[in-house]
């Protein structure tokens, strides 16, 4: 018998939680899709009228679904794929999520992810806002306005909701931290791996994966496995941090050794170069 909406999305929420309780994230995490997937299990709703009919707002005024986890449910509803799980399962492939949006060739999505280590719609409508997009080469600012307004739509994002977590993203310091505690964890071999699917034929559990908390934020954090870090020799090196707060409102940043000028050997922070340097001279 074929399963509903409502089970597919309530099996993925599971699969989820299960997965990070395996990567060893904290139960908080853990339990939070676990209560979302008892909500959608236990719904007399289907999932597709109520994203259709009340969109995210109608989502969020469920028990245990909030801001993150419907964002999550509008993307599985819509695309059938949802980035988050992609990313735990190490099965994720960005340029294919990019290239559902308008404009966006292969080619162009290659060069986004590549350029600015973005794996998530949501990452990349940050980009978007704060200026990194419109670096990319190929991107002009009628394409960036078009792209924005794009996800503004498909993520069911008040601009409000954007600046707020704008405001809110972790300090350089912060993620400074988490940064360290991933390298060192890393190399020290104490944390669960993944099989990426991009760049890794053989199917090796290679992708050290760490799950940590600072204050109310939650962090994923994994080695960059982008074709441009592979043809650098820069897979041990480039890291990137998907961050999460108490609502699961998602934000993401790529941390680099600097090779070129006074922050040259240290570690900065993509697009944040100006507060790493402030960081390093205040310590």
């Amino acid at each position: 018998m074929d399963t509903t909406v409502n089970e597919q999305i309530a099996r993925k929420l599971k699969e989820v939680s299960d997965l990070l309780e395996e990567q060893e994230a904290s139960s908080f995490r853990v339990n939070a899709y676990r209560r979302a997937a008892d909500t959608v299990i236990s719904l007399n709703r289907d999932l597709r009228d109520v994203v259709e009919q009340e969109g995210l707002d109608g989502l969020v005024a469920l028990p245990f679904i909030g801001e993150g986890i419907g964002r999550g449910i509008v993307e599985m509803v819509r695309t059938g794929r949802w980035t988050l799980l992609e990313r735990l399962r190490g099965t994720l492939e960005p340029t294919k999520l990019f290239r559902t949006l308008p404009g966006i060739g292969p080619a162009l999505a290659r060069r986004i992810h590549d350029t600015l280590s973005v794996d998530s719609l949501e990452a990349l409508e940050m980009a978007a806002h704060d200026g990194r997009l419109e670096g990319v080469p190929g991107i002009g600012r009628r394409r960036v306005d078009v792209i924005r307004a794009v996800l503004a739509e498909r993520l069911s994002r008040r601009l409000l909701g954007l600046a707020r977590q704008v405001e809110e993203k972790p300090s350089v310091a912060v993620l400074l931290d988490v940064d360290q505690e991933y390298r060192r964890k890393s190399q020290a071999g104490r944390l669960p791996t993944i099989a990426p699917k991009r760049f890794n034929p053989a199917g090796a559990a290679w992708l050290s994966i760490l799950h940590t908390q600072r204050g109310n934020l939650h962090f994923t954090v994994l080695f960059s496995n982008t074709a441009r870090a592979h043809a650098l020799g820069r897979t041990r090196d480039w890291v990137v941090i998907s961050y999460y707060d108490d609502h699961h409102r998602e934000g993401q940043a790529t941390v680099v050794t600097e090779t070129r000028g006074p922050l040259a050997g240290k570690r900065v922070i993509r697009g944040r170069e100006a507060e790493c340097s402030s960081h390093y001279t205040s310590h």
